[in-house]
């Protein structure tokens, strides 16, 4: 749970559970005291390990460890050492941030803090991969860098241990609760409150000097009542801040009335204290508003979720959010489109008062509410990248305004920033399962804007997961339709990253759960997917198996298009096994049936394949006439590239029939060819897709 900063000068950067590469210090710097702690920090970096003392050279990135409880500014702290040390540019490859905790306590899997990682260092991940496979590739990617690394929140060594750079030249910041046993050489540094001097410096940085000078022996009796926690005391500047006709005495005796009450287990009693005093203090509609931010997926809301979980306007919203962040309830990011986070520190506090307060009816009817408003403004995400005039366009001028985004570009600039949170709510939706059909409907549309802004080869780490999302959902609710759906989505990434076995299984997977929907796409689909996993396997027997299941279920729907794809597919896997006769009749097939389908380009290329099969079967005049017949159906389609491989073909052709002159002829028709259409065209053999 990350800390509230002792650094509150500026716009924080909200960093939440995916990482952040740290950005350049553009506001005025200011941080209080801890200066024994960042000398001994400093001095740490240096110091002889195991291996330098056995006369070895060190074999990982050396770890730093600073442990405190929740809100003792060990997050600032370890912020304040990465800029110190990356401002001589010592570490030149950056500063890179991950969050190990979730807001509500939970572990991050150590799949999505590596695949964070990876993300901050722009290296593609592959769909799928688990834990060990991208905890080797952030170390191959750290291994030539120079470069610091900040783990915030560690729960335990299980979680550090694994995204060690063995690069002595890296560094690794990482913040916890207690020691990290059993990573070797981690010295802990243990901080507690701030001193007097640097707790009243913080006060007086937001209240003003003057009001702390009236009654300096006051001030810093409240410092002592906030045990110095940098978390309590910037949240006490802020309701004073908020009230400048009260003095220190007035705050420092209502936080002795707090006492009672705000025992809670891990959490420091001064800070459930100084949130105590702040929520009771704020207007009835404000006070509901912060006690449901921490519904909030991953601590992360902008004004739309905020509106949604209080049932207010979306103007009202934004308003009560910016008043918390001058309070120290929240920090934003800044920008144009701003973001919500509230501190790790608070996000307990924040749910025991609404479990207190709210009925548990009323707090999934805000849950239901806010995923509902992300529903729509995902789908208008999307649906502004569509044509005007189109259907989806006619209904995204039905939504409220504050709904639609003024162009692509928005909408694009509102996922990239808000994927975190809508991640993570995609995941709690399924996780409680109490809201299924909102969560189906949620990855959906999710699903489909990440499509079209990312495109689906960019997206597909990220796909992956989604459709995993699905297969819960199906699973728990018994949906074979939707669990088909899944499956196939799946196995088909699965296949596209090498995993063919892995989708070979869910392709077989997915025909049964088509087969108990009665899902006639759905099965006709896996039955030809599996056989092009196992003709990727080298299986072509059990390829033209499952091609032929798959056919015979086309040819009694009469889908055309589909039964000469499927001739094809059966002649590609005929053609590899050395079946030449099989493989001819079917391509033979497949140019028929494009023939009937007016498709002029897939005959000509049926037919050419064809050919090859009889040039392949020791017939090359057959080969020659049917070559022949393919260049005049790739001249009446307009392919010229096509046009220009076959007549390369019937080049070779001619030379082994023995006319070497008619050969140099199609070969200097081809050069004409490819000469106008400025390109190679090079000649492959018949493609078995999956």
């Amino acid at each position: 749970m990350t800390d509230q900063a002792v650094d509150t000068s500026g716009p924080a950067q909200a960093a939440g559970t995916a990482g952040a590469k740290e950005p350049p210090d553009v506001t005025t710097h200011q941080f209080f005291g801890r200066a024994r702690e960042l000398k001994a920090l400093q001095e740490d970096i240096g110091r002889a390990g195991l291996d330098t003392l056995a006369g070895r050279k060190a074999a990982r990135a050396r770890v730093l460890l600073i442990a405190g409880r929740p809100g003792s500014g060990r997050t600032a702290l370890a912020s304040e050492l990465a800029r110190i040390l990356a401002e001589p540019g010592d570490y030149p490859d950056g500063v890179f941030r991950v969050s190990l905790t979730e807001p509500g306590g939970e572990r991050v899997p150590g799949e999505r803090t590596a695949r964070a990682l990876l993300e901050l260092l722009s290296v593609a991940t592959p769909p799928g991969a688990d834990e060990d496979e991208l905890s080797e590739m952030v170390r191959e990617a750290f291994a030539a860098r120079r470069a610091l690394i900040l783990l915030d929140d560690a729960v335990d060594a299980e979680q550090v241990d694994p995204l060690l750079p063995d690069n002595p030249d890296c560094l690794v910041v990482a913040t916890s609760t207690g020691p990290l046993t059993g990573i070797p050489g981690v010295r802990p540094c243990t901080i507690g409150g701030l001193d007097a001097g640097s707790a009243v410096q913080l006060l007086a940085r937001t209240i003003g000097q003057v009001r702390i000078t009236v009654d300096p022996r006051t001030a810093e009796t409240l410092t002592q009542e906030c045990g110095g926690r940098p978390a309590a005391l910037t949240l006490i500047a802020g309701w004073l801040a908020a009230r400048p006709g009260a003095s220190v005495a007035d705050v420092a005796k209502q936080l002795r009335d707090q006492r009672e009450g705000t025992e809670q287990p891990g959490v420091d009693r001064p800070l459930a204290q100084a949130f105590r005093l702040v929520h009771e203090s704020l207007p009835p509609a404000a006070a509901r508003i912060l006690r449901l931010l921490a519904l909030a997926p991953a601590g992360l809301a902008d004004a739309h979720t905020a509106s949604a979980l209080a049932g207010c306007s979306v103007s009202a919203a934004e308003s009560v959010l910016d008043d918390f962040v001058r309070r120290g309830l929240l920090r934003t990011n800044g920008a144009d489109l701003p973001q919500y986070e509230m501190p790790g520190c608070l996000a307990p506090l924040a749910r025991a008062v609404l479990e207190e307060r709210e009925r548990p009816a009323e707090i999934q009817l805000a849950r239901a509410r806010m995923l509902e408003r992300t529903v729509r403004r995902l789908q208008a995400c999307r649906a502004v990248t569509d044509p005007e005039g189109s259907p989806a366009r006619r209904r995204l001028d039905g939504l409220p305004r504050s709904l639609r985004f003024p162009g692509p570009e928005s909408a694009a600039e509102w996922l990239r920033i808000r994927e975190p949170s809508l991640l993570a709510s995609a995941r709690v939706a399924v996780r409680d399962g109490d809201l299924d059909t909102l969560a189906r409907r949620l990855v959906a549309a999710l699903v489909r804007a990440l499509a079209v802004h990312r495109g689906t080869e960019a997206a597909a780490p990220v796909l992956y997961g989604l459709h995993a999302l699905v297969l819960d959902v199906a699973e728990r609710r018994d949906l074979p339709r939707e669990k088909a759906a899944a499956l196939l989505n799946l196995a088909d990434l699965d296949a596209r990253t090498g995993r063919t076995r892995e989708a070979l299984t869910r392709y077989r997977a997915a025909l049964d759960a088509g087969r108990a929907a009665n899902d006639l796409y759905a099965t006709g689909r896996a039955m030809e997917s599996a056989g092009g996993a196992y003709a990727e396997l080298g299986d072509f027997n059990r390829a033209s198996d499952w091609y032929g299941r798959a056919l015979a279920q086309r040819l009694t729907q009469g889908e055309r298009a589909d039964q000469a794809r499927l001739y094809g597919r059966l002649g590609a896997v005929h053609t590899y096994a050395g079946r030449y006769g099989e493989a001819l009749r079917n391509w033979r097939a497949a140019a028929a049936g494009h023939r009937r389908l007016g498709d002029v380009p897939a005959q000509a290329r049926a037919l050419s394949e064809a050919a090859r099969v009889q040039e392949y079967a020791g017939r090359p005049q057959e080969s020659l006439h049917t070559c022949r017949e393919a260049v005049d159906l790739a001249r009446r389609a307009g392919d010229v590239r096509l046009q220009a491989a076959l007549e390369l073909r019937l080049a070779d052709t001619l030379d082994r029939l023995g006319d070497p002159a008619a050969a140099r002829l199609h070969r200097a028709t081809a050069d004409r060819l490819l000469g106008e259409e400025g390109a190679t065209y090079e000649i492959r053999s018949p493609s078995i897709e999956t």
